[in-house]
């Protein structure tokens, strides 16, 4: 919680943002062990963080490293802070709504024009994991990787509530922004409409067909990766999954069924 945190690091925050008058818990999660809406008397901001020492902290750095260069995709980032074993990032906060992924959803054009204007910037010159890597122990000919290789600037987590949409959509938290084929997001994208958004296979690639760069991507590495990506949910539900992670695995099954019967 964001009153647990000691004082010096909120004596930091303060030191930027003005004497903090109220806060706002959001959640918390892998990639943040402090989610919320700080109100201060500058403004209000959302906080995110983690201890110096977590095994994600990197993440951290990542996302404040790669936010400079997403202007109109993301929100921005205020500060940065480190102090006192915690790293904490404060970014502006979007009016909107988690993105509604259903068939006849008014957001699903939104969505389109968002990837499609990520596919539009260079990437960044920082430290990013690459796609490549992050699917090798997943796909079932080695050779498949070659497909996923490539110098695009991708979130990897097109999660409904990564998704925030107003009067357009934004993306949320890039702690996994990786480089790789420009049109691998459109391809995560196409198992969360399954999944959040009860579309058919079909129905979802069509969406995804709305952007460029799926539009210029092979269909054989589509097909490569839709397997890697069944093969990943599979490991992340185990034995008995949640409800959560059971819903991904059958999106996933579902894609990759589709794309062998194609």
């Amino acid at each position: 919680m964001f009153e647990d945190l000691p004082r010096p690091v909120v004596a930091a925050l303060e030191r930027r943002s003005g004497r903090v008058i109220r806060s706002e818990a959001v959640g918390q999660g892998l990639n943040s062990e402090i989610a919320a809406r700080v109100f201060t008397e500058s403004g209000s901001f959302f906080v995110k963080g983690l201890r110096a020492d977590h095994k994600w902290v990197r993440t951290q750095h990542r996302e404040a490293e790669v936010n400079p260069f997403l202007c109109g995709i993301a929100p921005r980032l205020h500060w940065k802070i480190e102090e006192s074993g915690w790293v904490l990032l404060g970014f502006e906060i979007i009016s909107g709504h988690h993105a509604n992924y259903s068939p006849d959803s008014p957001d699903l054009p939104k969505v389109v024009d968002l990837l499609s204007r990520l596919g539009e910037i260079e990437i960044p010159a920082v430290e990013l994991r690459r796609a490549e890597q992050r699917l090798a122990a997943y796909v079932t000919v080695p050779t498949d990787l070659e497909y996923f290789s490539g110098t695009s600037l991708l979130h990897t987590d097109l999660n409904d509530h990564n998704v925030i949409v107003g009067d357009k959509a934004y993306l949320v938290d890039w702690a996994w922004a990786t480089s790789g084929a420009e049109w691998l997001d459109a391809a995560y994208w196409v198992v969360w409409l399954i999944a959040a958004g009860n579309h058919e296979p079909e129905s979802a690639e069509y969406w995804a067909s709305k952007i460029p760069a799926w539009r210029r991507a092979p269909a054989e590495g589509i097909t490569a990766f839709a397997r890697a990506t069944e093969n990943v949910w599979e490991e992340i539900a185990g034995d008995d999954p949640d409800e959560w992670t059971a819903r991904l695995r059958h999106a996933a099954r579902c894609w990759s069924a589709f794309r062998l019967q194609s």
